[in-house]
């Protein structure tokens, strides 16, 4: 075990007034620290080459932080099943998934050829960098991707050690692990979903979701609530409601996310609004699209809109705006907020049948606002 106190990094207050799920996201950053500090110095005294190429540069992507939404959402969901007072076990279990979306992260970019990651550039990218500037033999580009393949793999390591120690801290660590593994296996067939559908353009709607639940809904927010739950010992009532809140809470995130890659601001996202749209990734966002256009009889927008269907452009950039164009065109853009809208007010009924309090319920809708980018608020679900 570490030994970190109990309460690291959160502020002193009273035992009836816990943290809030916002003050628990700022709180693990500094969990995190003391954390990787130790991983640190302990990949240090195993081998300084790979630490300072592998674990240094993962330290620092983890750092760079993020929304530290699933920490916010376990929190949330530890309050909402009646958690109070020691906050040491609920802070740790939200470092590790903050280091276990460092995995996905770093392992994201690899296969969708990313380049950015949070302002920065991406790991693959930076080892790819440090090969060429050192001289070294062969391939930069696979060198990169072979290192941050095992790069992606040390952080996993150092997640799920963490969940582990802390598991074995708690009477509740068998459920918190049962919660953890399935959590593991849904992001790999999300993964692996989006791959498959990617290789065979075959993506349509329904598709989609499934894989974005897969992918991002349930590891986002379904899985981290119920996490915060089973260690405040939930009964299987408010596991339940606290899961059928998190999905629809997650796909409104993963919704949003879409549309961030199709027309968000980088220097706002720090990764780049057109890998998406280059890649045609089959989202949710271009598969209504898609069958918007068919409906319509607007061919000229399925074209753009569908893979292969024309030959590649002079310029890229051009075709990203033609895409762009299209969405919008469609009529697809409005009808994935709505969408948003309408999953975002459904988490919020699931949550109030958890029977969490009100200070809590309001707590939840702002996070639901925060991922989603809609308020989803209404008097009789958050008062």
């Amino acid at each position: 075990m570490l030994g970190l106190p109990p309460t690291a990094a959160a502020p002193a207050g009273p035992v009836d007034d816990p943290l809030t799920a916002p003050d628990a996201a700022r709180a693990v950053g500094a969990v995190l620290e003391e954390i990787v500090q130790a991983r640190l110095r302990e990949s240090r005294a195993v081998d300084p080459v790979s630490a300072r190429d592998l674990s240094e540069r993962l330290a620092a992507l983890v750092a760079r932080g993020g929304k530290r939404l699933r920490t916010a959402f376990a929190f949330c969901g530890w309050r909402a099943a009646g958690g109070s007072g020691d906050t040491g076990p609920v802070l740790r279990t939200g470092a590790a998934l903050e280091l276990l979306q460092a995995c996905a992260l770093v392992h994201d970019d690899v296969m969708d050829g990313s380049l950015r990651r949070r302002g920065a550039p991406a790991l693959h990218v930076q080892l790819a960098r440090a090969h060429r500037a050192s001289g070294m033999r062969g391939s930069a580009e696979s060198f990169g991707t072979s290192a941050a393949v095992l790069a992606g793999d040390l952080a996993l390591a150092w997640a799920d050690d963490l969940l582990t120690e802390t598991a074995l801290g708690t009477p509740h660590g068998p459920r918190l692990h049962r919660e953890w593994r399935a959590m593991r296996t849904e992001m790999v067939a999300g993964q692996y979903r989006d791959l498959h559908a990617q290789a065979a353009r075959t993506s349509g709607a329904d598709e989609a979701l499934d894989i974005a639940t897969l992918k991002s809904a349930l590891y986002t927010v379904a899985r981290p609530l119920a996490l915060g739950a089973a260690l405040a010992g939930a009964d299987d009532r408010t596991t339940d409601a606290l899961r059928a809140a998190g999905r629809c809470a997650g796909l409104a995130f993963q919704l949003r996310d879409d549309l961030l890659g199709a027309f968000g601001d980088p220097a706002l996202t720090g990764k780049p609004a057109d890998d998406d749209l280059r890649s045609r990734k089959p989202t949710y966002l271009l598969a209504t699209a898609r069958r918007l256009a068919d409906a319509a009889g607007d061919h000229r927008a399925a074209a753009v809109l569908t893979a292969d269907a024309e030959p590649p452009p002079e310029h890229p950039d051009h075709a990203v705006e033609r895409i762009r164009a299209a969405l919008r065109r469609t009529g697809a853009v409005e009808v994935v907020e709505t969408k948003i809208g309408e999953l975002a007010a459904a988490s919020l009924r699931h949550f109030a049948s958890c029977g969490a309090r009100p200070a809590v319920r309001r707590e939840f809708a702002a996070l639901v606002e925060r991922a989603s980018g809609v308020v989803p608020r209404r008097a009789e679900e958050v008062a």
